[in-house]
């Protein structure tokens, strides 16, 4: 099994064993060995089994919720309001943790190996707290971390780069490779931003302005091939 594919309200799995089977048997709170009893086919059940209830987690009631064809590989961790749309990819130990506040990822994006996607909690001075959100077709490189902040359409953040509380990154952006953007920090449309703090340093080719949707094209194919193992 090359890794988990949700594609309902709470969980369907696709792979060697029923997806729609082992959506029941979560919903009525029993193990699938329960379902399935032939002892042939245990072994992979209880192996998905386990990798569901390690890897998704609920907290305090909010289980993590997932659009058609997603991909969650099993080294990533997904606890709580964490939404995810059409098409996303979750590559390995990628943390996605949803517990005071929401994250949101729209459809096409992909969140790669290591990365860190966390919420702001309420406080004094802001009850509402701070929730992630990223648009449609964002790639986020390996290592970077996300912290309550808004992401627009076709944004690359690239490898190890950090965005802060309530920064703000318009559509068509790079976040260049170990930036950091800080907290309440507006990025505009159609820029390369790099440094520490991030700073604006040109505007986008035509050709970056293209590859940001291939990027997310590259992708959605990438998690359908793992899909398919």
């Amino acid at each position: 099994m090359g890794g988990l594919f949700y594609n309902c309200g709470m969980f369907q799995h696709t792979g060697p064993q029923s997806g729609a089977a082992l959506c029941a048997a979560l919903q009525e709170g029993v193990t699938p060995c329960q379902t399935k009893p032939d002892s042939t086919a245990l072994t992979g059940w209880v192996t998905t089994i386990k990798g569901i209830l390690m890897n998704i987690r609920e907290f305090c009631g909010n289980r993590p919720q997932c659009g058609r064809g997603v991909y969650i590989d099993p080294a990533a961790l997904l606890i709580g309001q964490v939404f995810l749309a059409d098409e996303v990819s979750v590559w390995p130990f990628a943390v996605l943790r949803g517990d005071v506040q929401a994250i949101h990822v729209g459809a096409r994006s992909n969140i790669q190996d290591g990365c860190v996607l966390h919420v702001g909690g309420s406080g004094e001075n802001k009850p509402e707290g701070s929730p992630l959100v990223l648009g449609e077709e964002v790639t986020v490189g390996h290592r970077a971390v996300l912290h309550g902040c808004t992401i627009g359409n076709r944004v690359l953040v690239g490898m190890g780069a950090v965005v802060l509380d309530d920064a703000v990154v318009e559509d068509e952006v790079i976040v260049g490779a170990g930036s950091l953007v800080t907290p309440r920090k507006h990025l505009d449309s159609g820029f390369l931003y790099a440094g520490s703090p991030a700073r604006a340093v040109r505007p986008l080719t035509d050709e970056e302005r293209v590859f940001l949707a291939r990027s997310a094209d590259n992708y959605v194919a990438t998690a359908r091939n793992y899909m398919s193992q």
